[in-house]
């Protein structure tokens, strides 16, 4: 065994906190060792080469790399050491960047203290691994684009084009998402559904997709180029085969008027209705939950295509990749009392605006203000409205500046006198032909007003009065308008984040794997995200990131098969007495029993490993993540107790690893008394494991993962708080404080709460004191 310590400078995002010297130093000394260097920046070129030459020179047959977290760069590493001629699962990273220099730069020393126990404990598990092969699975030479807005309907086209076959699935009953309502797109002012509708059209006749409307995704099963979806199709209550699309017919004589969410609500329907006016299809639906039952369009409509005998369907897909285009939602202007939204109705929202300006809106493009559909002379736009707010989003949404600039330009051109104030915080104007754009805008005679908004007053006649700060001239001022139209931000729309198993950032959207270098990958191989599912977009960038993960999606359909890490669960038929435990735990139908053994398919296994810490004879093992592997950093982290208290956080790669690398990148300052140990899921951390970091000197051990209900495996972060409880009870009886023992849920995003409930625990086991007092007064079993 001949193993190579690199420690990275990482410039001086390291080195400025950590004595690199001395960690050199210290990695010399640990058993198996045999070379150990400092490298400036470990991920350059030039520096792999270095590690490649030492690798074949020194002749190591593993590597430790002490530099940033392992999201980033493991699989840098990897390559190097297969391009040493290495197996590349002979690599462990210690993250002493993330969760070390940049969380404790206030005390260099402590953090030096702590990067050697990372380093010793990788090493540690370097001395645990063994070869492992990547396994090549096959992929279905299908895929599911979920959301039919403008990112779908792109990753559609892209993906169909290639010759691949696309489900296109959408929740309403039109596709055109948010686009075919907007009245026209900046910086050109191009009519919106005249750039949509040849897309849309394109879609439902092209031969290569299937759309299916009214529907939703109800389960998904299966893993990376084979994923089994479950899709519940809602009944229109209209035979598509019959319905010509003449709404007037039905429609006139229903009775039901409902406000039209495809206004906005700013406009009305009938229970029977089609959406807009471009929707495709183009057919009716009857709306279940207004409809009276009176069968009026039943009698009105001539091909009698009206079937109140349709029921829900379920569809059941396979596919090789999935491509998430769920779109936002836009925030609720409601939560701003202040501004009256809801009770004045002279306030509305900018998406209700660009109704109100469409020629297919409900005043057929005449702007006109609700109260008393008068058109209005003076309007004030307020911007940043549910966005770059410490009491509703902290983020920009991005599109509001441009949105306002755009619909102000408008009623200037259709209006030219009317007066038009917009009250900003900062004008982000950041695109190609913005900034030109904005100064037309102010050509136009479009007053910029830098404030913020106190409140909105309604006066006589509906009127509205602002009252707001100057923050150029810091004085309070007030004026009078006829329409407000409040510039609403984006929200996140993450109802599929379970079903899918994908992060979900702190800012609500879905996470991608990394902001720069993979924007359009989740955590989930082969599911990918595209337009605002990510974050607050504009129409250009939703279109150039679906174009992205339609071309990740056809590179690996077209290719025919994926790699899969080996980490999937294995057993040991020496071991194994059959007892089925581990069959019953697996929610997956991983694993079967073959000869009285138990038998655990790679292809269906989800490597979560709740089967292995369920074993009671240690029979199930897994890649990477094994038993030896774990224990034997438990044992290196206990061995030099050089901090009271010492704390053990196993963490999951998915969610709470990545909170932690988020408090890193975010510089958030923690007590430096944690140590991390990952496992794929939380329901991978055997009781076992916790009971032996305790008797051995560890003084407390949180198990932390997914938020409940959030679990990339489903199931894990409830398999794993059974067990703390358990554990907890267990350690009552043995005299041992079960507070010792605590979990921890947090999503990827939140990196305030994860570092929160580290500083608590610390100073909860600080109280409690060191942990050798009670293993004293116990049987220490």
């Amino acid at each position: 065994m001949r193993i190579g310590v690199f420690i990275c400078h990482c410039g001086l995002n390291i080195a400025r906190v950590i004595d690199i010297d001395a960690l050199v130093d210290y990695a010399k000394k640990l058993d198996g060792v045999v070379y150990s260097a400092d490298i400036k920046y470990s991920c350059s070129d030039s520096a792999q080469e270095e590690i490649i030459n030492a690798i074949k020179e020194h002749n190591l047959d593993r590597i430790v790399v002490s530099a940033c977290s392992p999201k980033l760069h493991e699989h840098t590493f990897r390559n190097v050491a297969l391009r040493a001629g290495i197996n590349p699962y002979m690599v462990v990273m210690a993250n002493i960047r993330e969760q070390c220099s940049w969380v404790h730069s206030r005390t260099p020393q402590l953090a030096t203290i702590k990067a050697k126990d990372l380093i010793r404990m990788a090493v540690a598990k370097a001395r645990e691994l063994k070869p492992l092969e990547r396994v090549d699975k096959p992929v279905k030479k299908s895929a599911l684009v979920i959301g039919g807005g403008i990112a779908g309907i792109e990753a559609a086209l892209n993906i169909a084009d290639s010759g691949i076959k696309v489900y296109l699935v959408e929740k309403r009953p039109t596709i055109g998402g948010h686009m075919a309502t907007l009245n026209e797109v900046f910086p050109t002012n191009d009519c919106s559904i005249c750039i949509l509708a040849p897309k849309m059209s394109e879609v439902w006749n092209h031969p290569n997709i299937e759309v299916i409307t009214s529907a939703e995704v109800k389960s998904v099963t299966g893993s990376s180029g084979d994923f089994r979806v479950s899709v519940i199709k809602y009944p229109r209550y209209v035979d598509t085969s019959k319905c010509k699309g003449c709404i007037d017919d039905c429609s006139s004589v229903c009775p039901v008027e409902v406000p039209n969410e495809f206004d906005y609500t700013i406009g009305t329907r009938k229970a029977i209705y089609i959406p807009i006016p471009q929707s495709t299809p183009l057919y009716a639906s009857i709306d279940w939950e207004h409809c009276i039952g009176c069968r009026l369009c039943e009698k009105a409509c001539e091909p009698e295509a009206i079937d109140f005998n349709q029921k829900a369907e379920e569809i059941e897909i396979n596919v090789g990749t999935i491509i998430v285009a769920t779109g936002f939602k836009a925030f609720d202007a409601r939560k701003k009392t202040e501004y009256g939204y809801g009770r004045y109705p002279n306030v509305i929202t900018s998406l209700e605006l660009e109704r109100l300006l469409s020629a297919s809106g409900p005043t057929q493009g005449i702007l006109l203000r609700p109260s008393d559909s008068k058109i209005p002379k003076r309007i004030a736009f307020i911007q940043c409205v549910g966005s770059r707010d410490e009491n509703t989003n902290r983020y920009c949404s991005r599109v509001c500046c441009m949105a306002t600039l755009k619909n102000a330009f408008t009623i200037k051109e259709r209006y030219p006198d009317s007066e038009i104030y917009v009250y900003y915080i900062d004008i982000r104007a950041f695109g190609r032909m913005y900034e030109e754009f904005f100064r037309r805008v102010q050509e136009k005679g479009v007053r910029f007003v830098r404030a913020r908004v106190a409140d909105i007053i309604e006066v006589e006649d509906g009127n509205l009065l602002l009252n707001y700060e100057n923050t150029l001239s810091g004085e309070y001022e007030e004026k009078e308008f006829d329409l407000v139209v409040l510039a609403v931000g984006m929200e996140a729309n993450n109802e599929l984040a379970t079903k899918l198993g994908i992060s979900v950032g702190e800012d609500g959207f879905y996470e991608a794997v990394h902001p720069k270098l993979r924007p359009s990958e989740t955590n989930v191989r082969g599911i990918f995200l595209a337009g605002t599912s990510s974050g607050p977009r504009d129409i250009q960038d939703s279109i150039a990131s679906a174009g992205l993960s339609a071309s990740k999606a056809i590179h690996m359909m077209l290719k025919g098969s994926t790699e899969m890490e080996p980490y999937f669960a294995f057993v040991d038929r020496d071991k194994c007495i059959g007892c089925g435990i581990c069959r019953r735990v697996c929610r997956f139908n991983a694993i079967s029993m073959v000869d009285k053994k138990a038998f655990v398919d790679s292809n269906s296994c989800v490597m979560c490993g709740i089967c292995v810490s369920a074993c009671p004879v240690d029979a199930i093992d897994m890649g990477f993540f094994s038993d030896s592997q774990i224990k034997a950093e438990i044992m290196a982290l206990a061995e030099e107790k050089s901090i009271f208290p010492l704390i053990l956080v196993f963490a999951c790669w998915y969610c709470s690893y990545g909170a932690i690398d988020l408090a890193g990148t975010t510089k958030l300052q923690y007590e430096p008394n944690i140590r991390v140990i990952r496992t794929l899921c939380s329901g991978r951390v055997d009781p076992e494991w916790i009971l032996f970091a305790l008797k051995s000197g560890i003084d407390g051990v949180m198990v932390s993962g997914c938020r409940m209900g959030e679990c990339h495996f489903k199931y894990g972060n409830y398999k794993a708080s059974d067990r703390v409880n358990a554990i907890r009870e267990a350690l009552k009886e043995v005299g041992i404080n079960p507070d010792r023992v605590a979990t921890s849920w947090h999503s990827a995003g939140e990196a305030k709460e994860i570092v929160s409930d580290f500083n608590d625990f610390v100073r909860k086991i600080r109280e409690l004191g060191a942990i050798e007092k009670e293993l004293g007064d116990g049987d220490g079993s």
